[in-house]
């Protein structure tokens, strides 16, 4: 049985692993805070915390529960917005909407409740802008957002700029009710066995299957690996990066020496999608995808990955991530086959990254051209390079030989201008709601472009390929 704790009551139920953790929230336990928005985790209507047990202390994180399995909260705390409710008073983030006059309809405001909630209970550092970044992926139409940024800071005011809270501090400052200090105690507690999967979609964060398919999966056969330890985990050996296909997006932007090695990783990884979905979107699912768009595969692909599959009999095999793709939608992966992990060599002294995206929003968006590059330089020559480009062929592109095109040659703006005529000829993209061909191409003129402006910022400027284009 599917065994967790909601709120403060603890839930043993014998419904469908597939189906979504919302409809379990609202319609079996009648907990209607938590709102149905868009069903495809962009609005945050729906957003509810999952707190997992490790080594004794229990981590909070938001996500939006219209795209997550029920299963996936096996063994953990689930809390929605009426989980978060004090008795007689209003709870610091309730607070802070009441008093800014952040809530009109208020169809909107359990999610930012829920979501500012989350922040007080993170580890990360209780600033502004970890603020804003926490309720990124909740959308109000009627408010405006002035008043819900005021509430923010409001409830950071209160954190006092403390990295660390504990749930004492928590409780007594009015961020959560008594109960939340039980909790872990409860989580030790509880039986929770590894669930009886049955063979059917493999099924990890959720967060493309349930858009395009919770209906079906909620009606059939899941094998979900979320919990999957083999599949988990960040680790740098030897300058190479491996990194466990149920790794997050949030495990690379909370992995310190990662950060070390990708300066800039945090600013690249705020372009993806939202902080429910970093919480909760698995790499391998965003590979597996195989979307031309794929914010995490193009990384990936620029950073010349290769990827472990492996297989029912637990046979492994590596490849090349570039040479994974064959077409549209369809990749080098048989039916017991699984993604175990995605392997790099981190950037090194004389070698840089770039990842650059433009769609119609700043975030929370997918792109209409997306690209990345990791070169490296010696005595101001290319010696090894590696471009990726998204939204402008029917994969997840790697320009091949335009990467071969550069290795060798000096890094001018030459040298530049004649590798986005290469560029040009690699790929072949179509109009559709994201733009037409031409914009695309233009696109991936200038994102091209902003790589080299962007990591050699005293040696070009955009006019210094603008101009000659």
């Amino acid at each position: 049985m599917i065994t967790f704790i909601l709120n403060n009551k603890t839930i043993k139920t014998s419904e469908h692993s597939g189906m979504t953790l919302l409809d379990f929230v609202r319609y079996q336990q009648r907990l209607t805070g938590t709102k149905i928005g868009c069903r495809e985790g962009d609005c945050g209507a729906c957003t509810l915390l999952v707190g997992t047990l490790k080594n004794d202390t229990i981590q909070y994180q938001s996500i939006t529960s219209c795209i997550s399995p029920l299963g996936n909260a096996h063994g953990k705390h689930i809390v929605t917005v009426e989980g978060t409710n004090l008795k007689d008073k209003l709870t610091t983030a309730q607070e802070a909407m009441n008093t800014n006059y952040a809530t009109q309809c208020g169809f909107c405001t359990p999610g930012f409740v829920v979501a500012l909630t989350g922040f007080a209970l993170s580890n990360s550092d209780k600033n502004y802008n970890n603020a804003i970044d926490a309720i990124s992926g909740n959308i109000c139409r009627c408010t405006g957002y002035k008043a819900i940024e005021k509430a923010a800071q409001q409830v950071v005011e209160k954190l006092e700029n403390k990295k660390e809270t504990t749930f004492k501090w928590l409780i007594n400052n009015q961020f959560i009710p008594e109960y939340f200090k039980s909790i872990p105690q409860r989580l030790k507690d509880i039986e929770t066995k590894d669930l009886n999967q049955p063979k059917g979609k493999y099924v990890s964060g959720g967060t493309d299957l349930y858009v395009q398919q919770a209906d079906h999966l909620a009606d059939n056969d899941v094998h979900l690996i979320a919990e999957k330890e083999y599949l988990k985990g960040v680790t740098i050996k030897n300058g190479v990066c491996t990194i466990g296909t149920n790794a997050t997006v949030s495990d690379l932007w909370n992995h310190t020496q990662l950060n070390n090695s990708l300066p800039n990783l945090k600013k690249h990884l705020k372009l993806v999608s939202s902080e429910q979905i970093r919480n909760m979107a698995s790499l391998g699912g965003n590979l597996v995808n195989a979307s031309p768009i794929g914010d995490m595969t193009i990384f990936f692909l620029a950073l010349n990955s290769s990827i472990t599959i492996l297989n029912s009999e637990e046979k492994e095999r590596t490849i090349a991530l570039k040479n994974f793709y064959q077409g549209y939608k369809t990749y080098d992966l048989k039916n017991d086959e699984l993604l175990k992990s995605i392997q790099f060599k981190l950037p090194t002294e004389h070698s840089f990254f770039n990842f650059e995206k433009v769609c119609k929003r700043t975030h929370l968006d997918i792109a209409s051209v997306n690209s990345a590059i990791h070169i490296y330089i010696q005595n101001g020559t290319i010696k090894e390079a590696h471009v990726s480009i998204g939204g402008v062929a029917a994969i997840p592109k790697y320009l091949h030989d335009t990467s071969a095109f550069l290795i060798g040659k000096p890094l001018t703006s030459e040298t530049v201008l004649e590798a986005n005529e290469m560029l040009q000829k690699e790929i072949s993209p179509i109009s559709d709601v994201r733009g037409t061909s031409d914009y695309k191409r233009l696109l991936g003129r200038q994102l091209f472009f902003a790589h080299f402006t962007t990591l050699f910022p005293k040696q070009f400027t955009l006019n210094d390929f603008v101009q000659h284009a």
